[in-house]
Formats: structure tokens, sequence, C-alpha cells
């Protein structure tokens, strides 16, 4: 598995998309947070991140997909799929694999946005009073919430051997589950379907962890999500061989 899990994770980064997926998150985020009239955190008044982290979820709807469109498609085309199904590793092995590879490269993309919260923190008056319990939280959200997006790529993947295709659906199931929920709630008139149906959405999950507290019921949420995803995927691919 460790030796799939390096040759995808290779594969990325040896090729132009992972640096563009990189490059993409850090330039958009950035003209968003520093640039951009209206969100720019030097408008503002006060030091905060929080535009980051209300915008990367966009943002990670359009880059995450590109990422998993050619976890399994790609391999179908090729017909190195077949080869791959020789090898002595399990099926939720060669998931894992390239899930974990996916992850890897988010966090990767991540990991500059530091600078970002670096930046604030000496912007703020006095320096460094800014939020750092809400700023990990939304760190920890993102991470789960990117998680559950590379689950739900990966499931569209094994679903059709053309990119495109496997974008469009990934892009739409994690529109569905991240804001369509929310709209969903409020044609209901009854209070406790909406509170079904948000509990329901990743972005109310999402969100609860963005504000600092780490709910044991939003971490169950976004592993149950990733272990939902993740083994559908496993079932299209069993159904394949058989």
């Amino acid at each position: 598995m460790f030796s799939l899990f390096k040759k995808e994770l290779t594969g990325f980064l040896g090729s132009l998309l992972g640096y563009i997926v990189i490059v993409v998150f850090l330039l958009v985020n950035g003209v968003l947070l520093w640039w951009l009239p209206g969100s720019n955190v030097l408008e503002f008044g006060y030091a905060t991140i929080d535009p980051l982290f209300a915008n990367a979820p966009y943002v990670f709807l359009l880059l995450i997909p590109a990422i998993t469109m050619r976890t399994f498609a790609e391999e179908k085309k090729s017909g190195t799929i077949e080869t791959l199904f020789t090898k002595p590793i399990s099926d939720i092995k060669i998931i894992l694999a390239k899930y974990f590879a996916s992850l890897v490269l988010v966090v990767l993309s991540l990991l500059p946005t530091l600078i970002y919260v670096y930046t604030v923190g000496h912007l703020a008056n006095p320096r460094w009073d800014i939020d750092f319990g809400a700023v990990w939280g939304s760190y920890i959200g993102l991470l789960f919430l990117a998680s559950v997006y590379i689950a739900i790529g990966i499931f569209a993947s094994t679903l059709t051997d053309n990119q495109i295709i496997s974008f469009i659906y990934s892009v739409l199931i994690c529109l569905i589950l991240t804001f369509g929920m929310s709209e969903l709630a409020n044609f209901s008139s009854v209070r406790v379907i909406d509170l079904l149906i948000l509990k329901l959405g990743l972005a109310e999950h999402y969100n609860s962890i963005s504000r600092g507290v780490i709910d044991s019921r939003d971490v169950v949420y976004f592993l149950g999500a990733n272990a939902l995803f993740l083994s559908l995927a496993n079932l299209i691919l069993q159904r394949r061989k058989w």
C-alpha cells in the first residue's frame, strides 16, 4: 500500500497538476483575502483570517474534484486498472493509497497559508491578538471537509472512465452535500425536519468545528462520510471484478 501511495503522490508532484492545484489555491485565496474589495482583511478594521476559511470550501469545490477525477477514471481508460487488480493488495488498500496521496496534496496546499496567519497576527494591535482557537479549529474543519470531498471524488472516479464526467459528478455531489442541504432545509416548515436536513449537510458540521470547539458529533459525521463514500467506491470496484 505504501508503494502505491508513494507512486500516486509522486505522480501528483511529478506533473503540473499538483503544482497547479497548490498555486491556484494560494492565488485565489490570496486575492480574496488581501485584495478583493468587500472581502479583504485590510478593509475589516480588525485582524481576522475568517475570509480564508469562508472562501476555501468554494475553492476546494473545484480543485479537489480536479485532483481526484483521474484516480480511477484514467486507470480504466488506459486499461492499467486490470494490472492494478492483479497486484497482491486489496481493493480497499488501493483506494486508501489514492485517498491519502490526494489528502497529502491538499495539506501541502494548506501549509503555505500559515503565512497569512503570521501576517494577520503581525497586523493585529496588540500584536497576535487573534482568536487562535477559531483559527486552528477552522484548519481542522477544512481538513475534514477536504477529506470528504476527496472520498466523494474517488467514488465519482470509479463510476466512469471519463475524467470530465468524473469531475462533474464529484462537483455536483459535493455541491449538494455542502450547500444544497442548507437550501433544502429552508423549504421545510417543520423545525425538526429542518434541523435533520441541516445535520446531514457538510456545511453545518464544518461551521461548527470552525468556531474552535471540536465536537465529537462533528468528528463522527466526517469520519462516517469518508467511510461511506470510500466503501461505495470499493463496492463499485468489486462489481467491476464480478
